[in-house]
């Protein structure tokens, strides 16, 4: 990066920190705020970034921030795709696809993700790839946002990785497997035909998954909108919820929401999923602060 686009990328991240008001963002606005919109620690913290780290970005210094640092701060700072587009450029970075890891959320399904405070959800795309989450989601349903490339999709590690079914009883594997490969299609014929990354994913599951090819083969569609489904959890065990889905205008991506199922424990058990993911952070925090780790 030259020092010009330094600069350039530091004045573009203030002037977009300094438009929010903490209530945009699901922060209190806390008494003594002497500086208009956020504070810089409430934008790293937001993004998941070192204070030290968010503010040499905005001197115009540091390092040059990753592609998964810029999906953040794009985030954070509720940028337009447009806007997030341009912090790509700045930061000479190549501006990913619609539908990946790094996929550009629309402001206003964050704004709703952040109102859902006390149930878990997560906006996830068309192929299953998981953009953003809660805290309670990721209690719920473990931290997606380690996985790059073909991994990133759900779909993709429920056919190929064993260890992605543990998150279900096995009973209902099958029916799992059939809702997922339908949908895939749903959301294959709604793309562009000659989408690369839908077409590399079918034909890559048709290669190494038998199950896979004998369900695709059977022509199903349907799109997931609503589920009932039975979730197991580590340390709460078998948690009962409907997951309902909100569908963004081109239907590529999806704001997933989870609620007790009527006639359950599952609004209790919930309510247990905050004290215990509450917990797990912490000591995930606990254990990032006594070792190095590097951001950007």
């Amino acid at each position: 990066m030259s020092a010009v686009k330094y600069a350039e990328l530091g004045a573009f991240l203030r002037s977009r920190r300094e438009r929010i008001r903490p209530a945009d963002v699901g922060l209190p606005a806390g008494p003594r705020r002497r500086v208009p919109g956020l504070r810089r620690e409430e934008v790293a913290q937001l993004a998941g970034a070192s204070v030290d780290y968010y503010n040499e970005l905005e001197r115009g210094a540091g390092s040059q921030p990753s592609e998964q640092m810029i999906a953040a701060l794009a985030r954070a700072l509720r940028l337009s795709a447009d806007e997030r587009d341009y912090l790509y450029r700045l930061a000479d970075r190549p501006v990913p696809v619609q539908g990946g890891p790094a996929s550009h959320v629309h402001p206003g399904m964050l704004d709703l993700l952040g109102r859902m405070a006390s149930t878990p959800a997560q906006v996830i795309t068309d192929l299953h790839v998981t953009l953003v989450q809660n805290p309670l989601a990721v209690a719920l349903l473990g931290d997606q946002s380690g996985y790059r490339g073909p991994r990133a999709s759900f779909v993709h590690r429920w056919f190929t990785e064993p260890a992605a079914r543990l998150l279900y009883p096995e009973a209902d594997h099958e029916a799992q497997s059939r809702a997922f490969v339908a949908d895939l299609r749903a959301a294959a014929a709604r793309r562009d035909a000659k989408d690369p990354e839908t077409g590399s994913m079918i034909r890559t599951l048709l290669g190494v998954s038998p199950e896979f090819a004998a369900l695709w083969a059977e022509h199903e569609v349907a799109f997931r909108r609503d589920d009932r489904k039975r979730l197991l959890h580590p340390v709460i065990g078998l948690i009962e919820v409907n997951c309902l889905n909100l569908f963004s205008e081109d239907g590529r991506q999806r704001l997933l929401w989870f609620t007790p199922a009527v006639g359950t424990e599952s609004a209790g058990l919930l309510e247990l999923l905050s004290v215990v993911g509450t917990q797990e952070v912490s000591a995930a925090k606990r254990t990032a602060g006594s070792s190095p780790r590097q951001r950007g």
